[in-house]
Order: structure tokens, then C-alpha cells, then sequence
């Protein structure tokens, strides 16, 4: 049970962020080659919903 828990945080802590940033950076270079498409566009807002680049920051004082 506790191995479970431990491979699900793994997953959310690292898996999901370098996701996001792999299909930020696909979204722009898709961009930067033939200009704004669906596709790109469906990447950024996917990489948005996965990891917003705007999130606050919690500081601890």
C-alpha cells in the first residue's frame, strides 16, 4: 500500500511537470516553424492545465 503512494507521488512530482514542459516547448517550436495551429495551440493549453506558469509560490515566512 505504501509503495502505491509512494509511485503515485513519484508520478505527480516528477512525471507530469516534464510532461508539461516537453509539450510547452513541442507547442513553441511548432510555432516558431509554421506559425500558430490548432495543434500548437491544443499543446500550450494542455501544458497549461498540467503546469500553469503563472502559479503562486508559497513561502514558508
Amino acid at each position: 500500500m505504501i509503495q502505491k503512494r509512494i509511485a503515485q507521488w513519484a508520478l505527480m512530482a516528477v512525471a507530469v511537470p516534464v510532461a508539461a514542459a516537453g509539450a510547452r516547448r513541442l507547442s513553441r517550436s511548432l510555432e516558431s516553424r509554421r506559425g500558430p495551429t490548432g495543434v500548437s495551440r491544443l499543446l500550450a493549453k494542455g501544458a497549461d492545465l498540467l503546469r500553469p506558469q503563472k502559479a503562486k509560490r508559497h513561502r514558508l515566512w
